[in-house]
């Protein structure tokens, strides 16, 4: 482990392992998924909402639940209908008849860690509410704005096969997120202990809190001070610029597929997940694989194609592999 001069060795070494044991511990509950749970855990440390995609029995809502078990935050699931409205999420206001007056009901909102289930099949307005809490940190009820309570992060999911009754999101909801994490089916090994964990109806597994909130504001200030060079900080900058003007990388095929490019939140999240990407590979500094290894959870959902990648079954996930490989770092 190399450690510089920015970060205390000893208190990362501890941190390090504590994030080990989160893991583990996650691990007893929820077999595989080690992808999803890193992802989850550098949003929950870089204070970034993370879009988890996948199809229904792939323990999105376990993995969760759990891990707010183990780092002991207050856990809220909404599951996300087409009757749902605004005031079913943010709270609203009720009549005291005992006062004669109204007062503030404070809705599920109020939490460390929300689970918005199946988020893309609720209209507008709900999405609109959960815009402003997940942007601001904050919940406007009646006249009153209250500050929601830190750490905050929103973990939303969507059923990507399912699309009948849903109301697809704002591009602009969309890029609020930090990660879109697509959920993959587990392995034969992992599903073969999956059946054999929950066929047995005695089996329980017991989780320990491993880190606190202290820890999670102290682990989040030393990702802060991860050190990242020039070059690859403008290598983040090309590879984002590449994605709105493909041909001036060499990449006319791609370009014929891009509708618009990512966003200025892309270099940021991309900054911040590499930090933390080299901060759980127990360093304080960052390497270009740091960049690779996030690049398609934060752009996958910020490249918009057109309907002729999808008559040719392009994904982005199939342009970021592209760009990674012809866009080059300067040094």
């Amino acid at each position: 482990m190399e450690v510089g001069q920015g970060i205390n060795p000893e208190l990362m070494q501890e941190h390090q392992r504590k994030i080990g044991e989160v893991i583990k511990e996650v691990g007893k509950v929820v077999i595989g998924q080690e992808h999803m749970v890193n992802r989850l855990l550098i949003g929950l440390f870089t204070q970034g909402h993370v879009l988890l995609e996948g199809v229904p029995g792939l323990a999105k809502t376990l993995t969760v639940n759990t891990l707010a078990e183990v780092l002991r935050l207050d856990f809220r699931r909404i599951q996300f209908t087409p009757d749902l409205l605004p005031a079913d999420l943010i709270g609203t206001m009720i009549y005291n008849q005992q006062k004669g007056d109204f007062e503030v009901k404070k809705g599920p909102i109020f939490a460390n860690l929300i689970l918005a289930d199946e988020v893309n099949r609720s209209p507008a307005k709900v999405q609109s509410a959960l815009l402003e809490s997940m942007q601001e940190k904050q919940v406007t009820i009646g006249e009153t704005t209250f500050k929601l309570d830190k750490p905050f992060l929103v973990l939303a999911t969507q059923n990507p096969v399912d699309q009948e009754g849903t109301y697809p999101l704002p591009e602009a909801q969309v890029d609020r997120f930090m990660l879109k994490v697509n959920v993959v089916y587990p392995s034969k090994e992992e599903e073969l202990e999956v059946m054999r964990r929950m066929a047995n109806m005695k089996f329980q597994s017991e989780t320990k809190t491993i880190l606190s909130k202290e820890d999670i504001f102290s682990i989040r200030n030393e990702i802060n001070q991860v050190v990242i060079s020039e070059s690859l900080e403008k290598y983040i900058i090309e590879l984002v610029f590449a994605t709105r003007d493909p041909k001036a990388y060499g990449m006319p095929k791609e370009a014929q597929y891009i509708e618009f490019g990512a966003s200025p939140r892309a270099s940021i999240n991309m900054n911040l997940a590499a930090k933390a990407v080299a901060f759980f590979n127990g360093r304080d500094y960052v390497l270009p694989e740091d960049i690779k290894e996030i690049a398609s959870d934060v752009m996958n959902h910020r490249i918009i194609l057109n309907y002729e990648a999808q008559a040719d079954g392009i994904n982005t996930r199939d342009i970021i592999k592209s760009l990674l490989q012809k866009v080059n770092i300067n040094q």
